[in-house]
């Protein structure tokens, strides 16, 4: 469970017309291979829009500021980018701290 101050790294992708499931699949690889390679990264996270499927949002929590320094400076986050790039119209990554959290219930 998240705690208040955790950080998170985001990402708004507006991926071009078509090339959704391309975008998926490397996003997929990328985010493998980070939670195998990065110490520090929790799991990552891809959601679609029910209304505009061209637009996704995906998050994950980390452990530290460094730790995401550290994945941002790493060469396969690079060439990632870069691909991705060749995908979307749009990328605006993000990081975010936990400011607060809402549980519900059991």
């Amino acid at each position: 469970m998240p705690k208040i101050g955790q950080l998170f790294t985001s990402g708004q992708w507006l991926v071009k017309p078509g090339k959704e499931a391309e975008f998926i699949s490397a996003w997929d690889a990328f985010a493998q291979w980070t939670g195998q390679n990065q110490p520090g990264v929790g799991s990552g996270h891809l959601l679609q829009d029910t209304t505009n499927p061209r637009s996704f949002v995906s998050f994950g929590p980390w452990d530290s500021k460094e730790a995401i320094e550290r994945w941002r400076e790493n060469p396969e986050f690079r060439t990632f980018l870069s691909s991705a790039r060749g995908l979307c119209d749009d990328i605006q990554p993000r990081t975010l701290t936990l400011v607060a959290l809402a549980i519900p219930k059991s």
